[in-house]
């Protein structure tokens, strides 16, 4: 059957995905590139497509797990789908929930291109709060893999 495969190719992009441009790109950007307001336009970029990526495979593999039969089918498919759901709710806010809020706290730049103290301070917790969330997904996708395995 295709759908067992297709697991495992959908889960294998997305939690490679995931930790490509998390924990390789990212990071290269900000210690490569002098401009860091360029760096985090980059990576702003690749995250943003990495969420709708993120909606994408949650989308086929929940698909996928609500039609599973055979040794997959009951409690691996309930487990496979609680997976994705934690993984989906992580995306939805840590990208789609927290991200607006973020970018309006960039775009509050005062005279001179600085940002105030006070918009500096809140959107470091909220990236810091973003960054817990990809870091649990991140870890999420390692279960996902076991599952469709």
């Amino acid at each position: 059957m295709l759908a067992a495969p297709a697991r495992l190719l959908i889960a294998t992009l997305w939690a490679g995905s995931l930790w490509t441009i998390g924990y390789l790109v990212a990071p290269t950007l900000f210690a490569t590139l002098d401009d860091k307001v360029l760096a985090g336009s980059i990576a702003g970029s690749l995250f943003r497509i990495e969420a709708w990526l993120s909606v994408f495979c949650a989308t086929v593999l929940l698909a996928l797990a609500a039609g599973m039969t055979g040794p997959h089918s009951g409690k691996p498919g309930r487990r496979l789908s609680w997976i994705v759901a934690g993984m989906l709710a992580c995306t939805v806010i840590g990208y789609f929930g927290l991200h607006p809020y973020m970018a309006a706290l960039k775009e509050a730049v005062g005279p001179g291109g600085v940002m105030a103290a006070d918009a500096r301070t809140q959107f470091g917790i909220l990236h810091g709060i973003s960054s817990a969330f990809y870091l649990v997904q991140s870890l999420l996708a390692i279960a996902l893999v076991l599952a469709v395995r």
